[in-house]
């Protein structure tokens, strides 16, 4: 059976398979995760009795979330265009 398998080869397209297609989705859901506060974004409580701003008011992410989120979506945007890079010359 080994002679008919080049087992190198496929450990390599199982690890792309697994890096593309589970990494760059979890990256995006990250980035998506960063952007969104803990308190889901609003700078009152569940039942609006906190001050410091109107109901329903958001607040923004600090500037290490909005960094690490926009990081997050470079990689994947660069990957996305790589991918299709690969593509366009033929995939070889």
């Amino acid at each position: 059976m080994s002679e008919f398998i080049e087992w190198g080869a496929l450990a390599h397209v199982v690890i792309a398979g697994i890096v593309v297609g589970a990494g760059i989705p979890a990256l995006f859901a990250l980035g998506l995760r960063l952007l969104v506060l803990p308190d889901g974004g609003t700078s009152a409580g569940a039942d609006g009795a906190q001050g410091g701003g109107p109901v329903g008011a958001r607040t923004r992410p600090g500037t290490a979330r909005l960094v690490g989120a926009g990081l997050c979506f470079v990689v994947c945007v660069g990957a996305i265009a790589t991918g299709i890079g690969f593509l366009i010359s033929g995939g070889h």
